[in-house]
């Protein structure tokens, strides 16, 4: 399966040159002469890499890269004509992986573009291992979790509905199946000791816990955006 590169810039020209260069290292790519259709590009289909220019029409990189940020890891390269160092202070900042002023290179940048690829897929396993949302981040391998960089006081059943929320994130999940899940089958309690854990676990989350939905007569779900 080819590997798929959005390229969100303005530029036709300069778009449909690094299309080129890209078509023809075998990659798959999808263009943007916008922001708002860059995002909407970026919500209904899965990208590997994003190549972002900071100067879009209806919304500007600087915002794209932080909606991005806000759901996948997935390299960010900033390309762009703003070589101040404040800028690209900016775009590190906001989680770019790399930030190439114009005019550059076509043949560097497919190199660039390689090189982020390779470090995104050989830490694959190691992500495995972590789940985040935001600053919202479960460490599986050392059985934690921290909100902000710190760690949260969770309980083992509440660590294990946040895990199981987040594995399933977006999907809802009933009450029988979070009990099934982390109570065990042979559990014959009533399920509002799910609804407990729950309203516990959100006051732990702080803004987080809103992330926590609950969905009328089903049950609840984890969503970030």
């Amino acid at each position: 399966m080819k590997e798929r590169i959005l390229i969100a810039e303005d530029e036709d020209r300069l778009r449909a040159i690094i299309r080129e260069y890209l078509e023809d290292e075998d990659f798959e790519v999808i263009e943007a002469p916008d922001g708002k259709e860059a995002l909407k590009h970026f919500n209904y289909e899965n990208m590997d890499l994003a190549l972002i220019d900071i100067m879009m029409p209806e919304i500007d990189g600087w915002s794209i890269c932080r909606k991005i940020r806000e759901v996948s890891d997935i390299p960010i390269i900033i390309i762009t004509a703003r070589s101040h160092e404040d800028d690209k202070l900016m775009g590190f900042d906001l989680g770019a992986d790399d930030y190439v002023t114009k005019p550059f290179s076509t043949r560097v940048l497919v190199a660039r573009i390689k090189t982020l690829l390779k470090r995104y897929k050989g830490s694959i396993l190691d992500r495995k291992d972590i789940l985040s949302s935001g600053a919202l981040l479960i460490d599986k391998k050392a059985y934690v979790a921290k909100l902000n960089g710190k760690d949260l006081e969770l309980t083992p059943r509440e660590y294990e509905i946040l895990l199981f929320l987040l594995r399933h994130k977006g999907n809802v999940l009933t009450r029988e199946q979070i009990l099934d899940e982390i109570w065990g089958y042979d559990y014959f309690g009533n399920t509002r000791i799910v609804d407990a854990h729950i309203k516990k676990l959100r006051k732990k989350l702080d803004t987080y816990g809103s992330f926590i939905k609950t969905v009328l007569r089903a049950g609840y779900k984890y969503e970030d955006h």
